[in-house]
Order: structure tokens, then sequence, then C-alpha cells
């Protein structure tokens, strides 16, 4: 069984599906997804939660193991214009796929020395993503002693070079001395809800996984929820929606079943929990599972986010498909975040576009569908945002995109407002954290739990879990999570073993429970 259908519960329940189990999805809400949210806004639905589609190979061995192709689920284009950035003096940088188009964009810039920077931090980039693809990434347990073990006596150097123990900011500062490209490459350490002051130096391999392309998904990210699910249910996967589990049983030391908010309690070989750890180690899910994996104290959260989906125009400012409007003081942004856990007093506004491609192509007449972010606090369950609070920073959000030129008219019904409050009402004992435990320090991406829990038959997945946030990192947790489980019962059943796409197998032999 699987309570959540985000995107790690959604793959766990279909390679298992693949593989013959019977699987059965509890999920609160309408619909799958979690935070690959869709709002609708004036009949139109807007992405609200990620919008950018990476690590494609990802997904295409996943849909390969179910037997099928991605690309008969879902229409991909790849983006030409990664983002474009924007600071206070006036000054715009386009980051392109190409690496030399970015070079070229650098030089433009910042002059000839910072583009020979961003050359060496591209090779850098790709060092670190092949020294923790494989043996961290796809690893569903890694450690330090194993990362160290799997390198090899060849491998140890490149460990070293991947500078662990150096801030993302400090190490894009060895590659750019323009504050402006130092401000955009430590920009990464966000993407994992972390501060690019404490977050380490391997959170570079982010810029290589965009340069091996960023999609564009046909009709929004939600799509991808949907094919997932789509192709779950033929392999017999069943989804049960708008019902809330309220508690996990436990016998001997054993996940036994689920009991839902209604009473009914649907028992179960495994159970799979693709929510925030959190909400296990508070109780939510029951005094049993208290003790199941590893808390963290709220000092150690990740970002929250106050969000704007909107339909309406934009005008005075070419915004690609992804626009970052930076501040101009970084280290005070994030010491406000973290160190006094409120709204920066001049926050970084990322805009999405939807309606645009990522080129510079004309943008569309008239009302368009746009998304706009900035980072808050995680504390909407002991100091949540005021009215008034909330209010203060949409003027002063209005007042840097006017700075920009950028004018943005919608009346108040074309305006969903969602707050760290909402976030944490939609994913509790989480603050309205988004990315589970904040990435700071070297040892926190080791500090993340792993599929398997302390009880049997009880696993995780999800972006609170290894290997950590970000739509492909999600789908990663479900993959070792169903491997895992697979493996335990394996050991405990008779079952006989057929081959399948992608090196799986289903069992012939069911028992009558489901997980």
């Amino acid at each position: 069984m699987v309570v959540g259908a985000g995107i790690g519960g959604l793959v766990t329940a279909l390679l298992l599906g693949a593989q013959g189990f019977a699987v059965t999805v509890v999920e609160k809400a309408p619909r799958p997804g979690g935070k690959l949210r869709e709002i609708v806004v004036g009949g139109r639905g807007i992405d609200s939660g990620p919008t950018v589609f990476t690590m494609r190979v990802v997904f295409e061995r996943i849909f390969a193991a179910a037997g099928s192709r991605l690309e008969d689920h879902l229409t991909l284009r790849r983006a030409d214009i990664l983002a474009r950035h924007s600071w206070e003096d006036g000054s715009t940088f386009d980051l392109h796929a190409d690496i030399d188009q970015s070079a070229d964009a650098v030089g433009r810039l910042a002059g000839a020395r910072e583009a020979l920077g961003y050359r060496a931090f591209c090779r850098r980039t790709e060092e670190v993503f092949r020294s923790l693809d494989a043996p961290f990434m796809e690893n569903p347990a890694p450690s330090p002693l194993g990362l160290a073990r799997a390198a090899g006596i060849g491998g140890l150097a490149a460990l070293t070079r991947i500078q662990p123990f150096s801030s993302l900011w400090n190490v894009a500062g060895q590659y750019f001395r323009d504050p402006r490209l130092r401000q955009l490459f430590a920009r990464y350490a966000t993407y994992c809800g972390s501060s690019p002051f404490q977050a380490p130096g391997p959170l570079m391999l982010i810029a290589r996984v965009e340069q091996m392309g960023v999609w564009l998904v046909e009709g929004g990210m939600a799509r991808l929820a949907e094919a997932l699910e789509r192709l779950a249910t033929t392999q017999g996967v069943v989804f049960r929606y708008g019902e809330a589990a309220s508690a996990i049983g436990v016998r001997d030391g054993c996940a036994t079943g689920v009991t839902l908010a209604s009473g009914e309690v649907l028992e179960a070989d495994a159970i799979v929990f693709n929510g925030d750890p959190a909400a296990l180690s508070v109780g939510l899910l029951g005094e049993a599972v208290r003790g199941a994996t590893v808390s963290w104290p709220p000092a150690a959260r990740s970002l929250s986010a106050l969000t704007w989906s909107i339909r309406g125009s934009a005008t005075g400012f070419a915004l690609s498909r992804h626009t970052v409007f930076f501040s101009g003081d970084y280290r005070r942004e994030f010491d406000d975040l973290f160190g006094r856990g409120r709204l920066p007093e001049e926050p970084t506004i990322y805009v999405c576009a939807q309606d645009r491609d990522a080129s510079d192509s004309a943008p569309p007449s008239g009302a368009e569908s746009l998304f706009l972010l900035v980072n808050a606090p995680p504390c909407a369950d002991g100091a949540p945002l005021s009215q008034s609070e909330i209010a203060s920073c949409e003027r002063v959000v209005t007042a840097r995109l006017a700075r920009a030129g950028l004018s943005i008219a919608a009346p108040p019904r074309m305006r969903v407002v969602t707050t760290p409050a909402a976030f944490e009402a939609m994913f509790p004992a989480t603050g309205g954290a988004l990315y589970g435990r904040a990435s700071h320090g070297w040892a926190a991406s080791f500090q993340r739990p792993s599929a398997r829990t302390k009880i049997r038959g009880l696993y995780l997945a999800g972006g609170a879990v290894h290997p950590g946030p970000g739509i492909p990192m999600a789908a990663l947790s479900g993959s070792h999570a169903a491997t895992a489980i697979a493996r335990d019962l394996a050991s405990t059943m008779s079952w006989h073993a057929t081959a399948m796409p992608g090196g799986m197998s289903t069992r012939s032999a069911m028992t009558e429970r489901t997980p």
C-alpha cells in the first residue's frame, strides 16, 4: 500500500505494479501530484509547484520498466534558454542550455575572464555529477565511507575536488569575481530550499543537470503525474482519492496496515509513506510509528514559499519562460529567512511565464498564466505570517518588478495566493517547508532518511527522503522504495521471476494483502 500520490508514491506504485504486486494508493487530495500542484485560475491550469522537467533519463527508465515509453505519454520540448536574470542595476543575462552560448553571454555581461571562469565551472560541475550520480543519487543508502570506497583510489582525488566542506557561495566565488554571476550560480542552493551561504559546494552539480536538458511539458507539469497514474492503472494499481490516512498499524515490530480517517482498515504486507517523515515523527500517523525514522528540529527545516498564481497581462519587461529578479543584498535575504525567521525585506523573485516558450519569441497577446514565488521561512506552525506581512511583501515584489520595467495587471479574482500556512495544511508537520531538511553542511545530504525505516514493512518515498528534493530525485526515491520492497518480500515469500524491461521482475505468486 502507498500512502500519498506524490511523484515518489506514484513511481513506487507503478514499479511495484509492473512487477506483479497488487498495489493500492490512498491520497487525501482529489488528484495525484502532491507538491506538483496545478491551480485553476480563470479556467486555466497554472503550474504552482515545480515548473521544470530535468533528468529525462530517470523517467525514461521508469516508463520502460512498465513496458512503455515516456514519449508516448508526454510531449516534451527542450528549452534553449534555461532562465533570464535581472539585477537592480538594470543588467540582464540569459543562461543557455548550450555552454558556448552561455560563455559568450557571460563575456558580454562581465568580460573574457568571467567567460573562462564559467567554462571552468562547467567542467567542474560535470566532474561533480559523475562523482555523485551512481554512488550517491542512485545508491539507496549512501554513506561518506561508502562513497569513498565506491570511488576507489583513482576516484578519491575527484571526491576531494567536489569541495563538500566549502559553502556553495564560496565555491562560486572561486570561479566568478563578478558579484552578479556569483549570486546566479550560488542560487542553486535554493533548489533544495537552502541558503547558498550554508549549503555545500557539491550542489553545483545542479548546473550540470540543467545543461543535460531542461524540458517543457506540453499542457503543464501536472501532466507528468497524470501520466504516471494512467500507466500505473494499466498495471493494476488502484487509486483511492479523498482518503486520508489516520494511522499506520504495527504488530510485533512490523507494519500491518493503514487506518483511514473513515475508520476503514486496509491491511498490507508493506506500506510506503509518501509524505514528509516529520509527520511520522510527531505522531500524526499514530504513536506506533513515531520512532520509525530520523527526525530533525524546526531549525533544520528547508525553505517555504509565498506564491502567486495569476491570469493577467505582463508588460514592459521581456520575460522568458523562467525569469529571476535578484535582490540587491543576497546575504541579508538569507539572514532574514534562516537567521531571523521572517520574509526578506528584499526578496529574490522567480517568475514563470507559462504561455511563453524558453526563447526570445514574441509574448502572448492578452492574459497569460504567471507563477510568482519568493522564499519564505518555514514557521507556519509556530509563527505564521500575518496578513499585513503578506501584503507588505506583495508591495515590495510589485515595486521591485516595476523597477525592472515589469507590470503585471490582473483583477483580484485572477490571483491566488499560497502561503506557508497553506503548505503546512497540505503537508502537515513541516511548518510549510517544501524540501524536507535543509541541505546545510557537508553531512546534511547523508542525514536524509532512506527508503527503509526502523519498522519492518514500512518504507519512505518523496522529496524529503534520499536522494532529496526535486521531481527526478523524488522519482528516484520511489524507485529505491520499490526495489527495497521487492527484495524484502522476495526473501519471505516464494515467487517466480519473469524478465521485465529495465531488468525488473514480476511475481507470479501473490498474497492477499497489498503493498
